[in-house]
């Protein structure tokens, strides 16, 4: 009975033991997991930390390094301050929240860009555990997050067919016309709100088989096109009140694009800035070529008189084929990229041989085909946006969706030439950079 006794006792001590070692295993995991968590939650606030202030910094990367010769921009921000300014953010985020963040520890994926759009931070810590009730075990903790500046896709609504137009469309108070007749006509409404004024939108992009609906319901040629002659199927047209408005338009349109088409109908305005011209990335037709001759500052001079050359042959903006040169290589007429796109303007093979490019390292030969490749994308999509998109990603890719495709690098590519531009291709695409967490 006492032996019986005894090893009960044993057997009950033994049990107790287990479920003491297991609340302590149990306890073990409980501790390392919120460790675990812990420090995942830090790596990604200090990602979107970093990330904010790359947001905030990408615009002055590309500002001109000099105002003029000799006079540095205030502006400017080179790429080593830029993603110095991101580590900073990054360790005081982690340290805000709890976390060691080492500068070490934050790296930028899109090295090969000319300004990084993704940030990535790494944790290291350790953890201690309770393994035992008499002893703690260091348990290393590990945490990774990264965040990017996403650009919006620039997303049009439909694209037009039927008409003289093919190209994408974006809409306004529900008519369709071209997308930088849109942006055009944002800032004109601004405008006249501002003295009082709320312009309505009565008609845009029509069809021909739209006209001729119309033309049949009021065969006058003089109110009413014939279908295929209407000015309204090429997307640059508006028709707009109310009446109260024409004085206003008559004065005021001609600052934003608009001229009045026909001095009897003082509602029709079309925009100026059609097809071939600057309005979509176009230079100039005719005139003194000082619209395709003119080039950033930050070009270097032996290039200024190839890009003008080019550009004035193609009729394409030469602002906008120095901003892709510069954005493309940093102007370095022997740059290759790891997927082989070689030269100035960074030309896979088959598109150089396409365009007859026969040696992509000759920085003229080179800026020459990418201006008539630039002439066929912006003819094309009729956007400065799509235009360099389709450059990046391919056409097709382009075409699927009538946006900039959801690739990073391509919304990043589109991004910083917009940037480049000072803007002017923005109100063509409405590109904006916005962050996220990606992993």
């Amino acid at each position: 009975m006492a032996d019986e006794r005894g090893q009960a006792v044993l057997l009950l001590l033994g049990v107790v033991g287990a479920v003491v070692a297991g609340g302590l295993i149990l306890a073990a995991f409980g501790q390392a997991y919120g460790a675990r968590s812990h420090a995942q939650r830090g790596a990604d606030l200090a990602a979107i930390a970093a990330a904010q202030v790359m947001q905030r910094q990408y615009p002055r990367l590309f500002e001109p390094a000099y105002l003029r010769p000799g006079v540095p921009n205030p502006r400017h921000l080179p790429r080593a301050a830029y993603e110095q300014s991101a580590r900073d953010a990054a360790v005081r985020g982690g340290a805000a929240n709890g976390v060691r963040v080492a500068p070490r520890d934050v790296s930028f994926p899109s090295t090969g860009s000319f300004g990084p759009t993704r940030v990535s931070v790494s944790v290291r810590d350790d953890a201690d555990v309770q393994v035992s009730q008499e002893s703690q075990r260091s348990v290393p903790v590990r945490a990774h997050a990264t965040a990017e500046l996403s650009a919006g896709a620039g997303t049009v609504a439909g694209v037009a067919s039927g008409g003289g137009y093919s190209g994408p469309l974006a809409y306004r108070q529900g008519r369709p016309m071209r997308p930088d007749v849109a942006q055009a006509f944002d800032r004109m409404e601004r405008a006249a709100a501002a003295d009082g004024i709320a312009l309505i939108v009565n008609s845009g992009f029509r069809s021909d088989a739209e006209q001729a609906r119309l033309f049949a319901a009021h065969p006058d040629p003089r109110w009413v096109a014939p279908p295929g002659k209407s000015l309204h199927r090429l997307g640059t047209e508006l028709d707009l009140g109310p009446d109260a408005a024409y004085s206003w338009l008559a004065a005021n349109a001609g600052r934003f694009g608009f001229v009045q088409r026909y001095e009897w109908e003082p509602w029709h305005y079309g925009f100026s800035r059609n097809p071939g011209t600057a309005s979509v990335g176009f230079g100039v037709r005719g005139g003194d070529g000082r619209a395709t001759a003119a080039v950033q500052a930050f070009v270097p001079p032996r290039y200024a008189p190839v890009i003008a050359r080019a550009a004035q042959r193609w009729q394409v903006s030469a602002q906008l084929l120095a901003a892709q040169l510069y954005a493309e290589s940093g102007f370095n007429p022997f740059a290759q990229s790891g997927a082989g796109a070689r030269g100035i303007a960074q030309f896979m093979p088959g598109t150089a041989a396409a365009y007859g490019v026969d040696n992509p390292f000759d920085a003229e030969d080179a800026i020459d085909g990418q201006a008539h490749l630039m002439h066929d994308l912006l003819a094309r999509f009729a956007s400065v946006p799509l235009a360099l998109a389709a450059y990046n990603a391919g056409p097709g890719a382009v075409a699927g969706c009538g946006c900039v495709p959801p690739y990073p690098e391509t919304q990043a590519y589109v991004a910083r030439i917009v940037g480049l531009l000072g803007g002017a291709g923005d109100a063509l695409g409405g590109v904006q950079l916005k962050v996220r967490l990606v992993a």
